[in-house]
């Protein structure tokens, strides 16, 4: 696992479980996942009667924020378990473990407000593709909030587990590019 390292002491400042990974993906393999995606049937993003400019399609399992459960969804495509392979890799666990695919499609403009992912939820392993993002982290200290950012570049990959997956709420700010996300969830035992 590779630790982000933005000072010249060793300490990231990022929350503790937090990894970052840069070339995930080659450039040739973005290429031909981002053919695939683009094919996918996307339905915009829904929370509890709103839309978000996000528009998303899940694989394996999906939540469902009408009635706060999960039902069983599409398996995961052939083109995309490769990438699960590699997610499952850099997170340590067995590839079947990642039984959720989350593809999202944020175009430009479409932010990720703060959250949390599900509870039903374990280890998050998020790929990045196309453009950049910031991809802020926010926790509750006392009467105030202790924030970090980093910057994911296409065709990298993070994780967050422990403390960055419990702890701390994240979100991302309005995109300035097309971007696409895999997120690779494993399900709470």
């Amino acid at each position: 696992m590779v630790q982000l390292d933005f000072d010249l002491f060793g300490s990231s400042g990022l929350p503790e479980g937090f990894a970052y990974r840069p070339d995930f993906v080659s450039a040739e393999e973005e290429a031909a996942l981002t053919a695939q995606i683009g094919s996918l049937p996307f339905k915009p993003f829904e929370f509890r009667g709103y839309e978000g400019k996000r528009r998303v399609v899940s694989f394996g399992w999906r939540y469902d924020f009408g009635d706060q459960r999960m039902h069983e969804a599409e398996p995961i495509p052939s083109f995309l378990r490769p990438v699960r392979d590699r997610a499952a890799a850099f997170a340590g666990l067995e590839p079947e473990a990642f039984a959720h695919a989350l593809v999202t499609e944020y175009a430009p403009g479409a932010p990720i407000g703060w959250h949390r992912d599900r509870p039903q939820f374990e280890d998050v392993v998020g790929v990045s593709l196309l453009a950049p993002c910031t991809f802020r982290f926010r926790r509750k200290a006392g009467a105030k909030w202790e924030r970090a950012s980093f910057v994911a570049q296409p065709r990298s990959a993070y994780l967050l587990r422990g403390s960055a997956r419990s702890e701390w709420e994240h979100s991302i700010p309005p995109v300035e590019a097309l971007r696409y996300s895999i997120t690779f969830r494993s399900l709470r035992r």
